[in-house]
């Protein structure tokens, strides 16, 4: 994929999420999904302007949507050898809908079960992580990976979202957490995206889906970080079953976030 290409998908991503997340920031009606989430109109008018300039932009890819039903999304996915775009219009949607300035869009590009290219973009912030594989992670132009925290983990700050976590870690990272302070923002994207520019030091996610891990992830493995599931699998596929994950940006925070979590790694 040529630069001037991506640099025009970059431009109209970034448009997009200012006319049509920003512009109704504030101004919000929520309708409740069947599994109890919640769907803005922002999520609904980004998903179908962002369609229509990928099939502009990239005729040859398909595109895989949050907000598709998941027979579509599984009949997407399992054709998607030769590209598909994966998006989350807005990560954050409970954020978006309360008035809290912590919400991204997110799109990935999956070729042959790797993502290829990686944007998210922060309207509030002005912020656009990109990433591409094998060729490192920017953000707003500007290299990622150079800020490796020096920060020990009794000193750091925890990335971490409590609710989907196993009962008896949740309670054992609340009575004796290994880090100094916790956070816990409501976007997974923006959270990746966090720790790829060393924000916070380490991150706990015990259940996320394909749109919401996609594209941050990706920031952060090309930012030079690292991540594992609960499990120990460092490379699970790229599919619609939720996984979780912990991570980190340093090595040596990554390998003493393991040891207190108890994860051995398997490996892919």
């Amino acid at each position: 994929m040529e630069k001037t290409t991506i640099s025009e998908l970059e431009r109209r991503l970034v448009e997009a999420a200012e006319a049509e997340l920003l512009t109704r920031f504030n101004r919000v009606e929520v309708e409740v999904k069947a599994d109890g989430s919640l769907l803005t109109e922002a999520d609904s008018a980004m998903q179908a302007r962002l369609q229509r300039e990928l099939e502009e932009l990239f005729p040859e890819h398909a595109m895989l949507g949050e907000e598709m039903d998941a027979e579509e999304q599984h009949g997407l996915l399992s054709g998607a050898g030769h590209g598909l775009w994966v998006l989350d219009p807005l990560d954050g949607t409970s954020n978006f809908a309360s008035g809290i300035p912590y919400f991204c869009v997110s799109l990935a590009l999956l070729v042959r079960g790797e993502v290829q290219l990686a944007l998210v973009y922060d309207p509030v912030r002005r912020e656009l992580f990109h990433a591409r594989a094998g060729a490192g992670a920017w953000l707003n132009g500007t290299p990622l990976g150079g800020r490796h925290p020096l920060t020990p983990l009794r000193q750091g700050i925890g990335l971490v979202d409590y609710k989907r976590l196993p009962g008896e870690l949740a309670r054992r990272l609340a009575t004796a957490a290994p880090y100094s302070s916790q956070r816990s923002f409501g976007s997974v994207a923006l959270d990746f995206c966090w720790l790829a520019a060393g924000r916070v030091h380490v991150y706990l996610h015990g259940r996320h889906d394909l749109w919401d891990y996609a594209a941050g992830l990706a920031i952060l493995h090309e930012a030079g970080g690292y991540s594992v599931t609960l499990e120990g699998v460092s490379r699970p596929p790229m599919n619609l079953e939720p996984r979780s994950s912990a991570a980190a940006l340093d090595a040596g925070l990554f390998r003493d976030w393991c040891a207190w979590l108890g994860i051995e790694s398997r490996g892919d």
